[in-house]
């Protein structure tokens, strides 16, 4: 992520902030009470937020992760491809003899 988006990310939810207090104040609410329900909505979607990054860490769903096992993956292909068929024969019935 950018620095600039950083930047929009934070003026976006000062602007929803902004947004959510002026629609309580539409709706009736004095100024007091608005701050305090806008305040609320805003911590709800922040807890929000937080459970479903800590599902998405508890769960190795997150960039980093995959970009580590694709990695990984790449790696061992490349190693597979520079075995010579002397040893990949080796590799299969070294493979099918743990495995029986």
């Amino acid at each position: 992520m950018r620095r600039i988006d950083v930047f929009g990310i934070g003026l976006g939810v000062f602007l929803a902030g902004g947004g959510i207090f002026l629609a309580f104040r539409l709706v009736g609410l004095d100024g007091l009470s608005a701050g305090i329900w806008s305040q609320a909505v805003m911590v709800g979607g922040l807890v929000g937020w937080l459970v479903t990054y800590l599902f998405r860490v508890v769960t190795r769903n997150m960039t980093l992760n995959q970009q580590m096992d694709d990695y990984e993956t790449a790696v061992l292909e490349k190693r597979l491809e520079e075995l010579s068929p002397e040893e990949l024969a080796a590799l299969q019935a070294k493979l099918e003899d743990e495995s029986a």
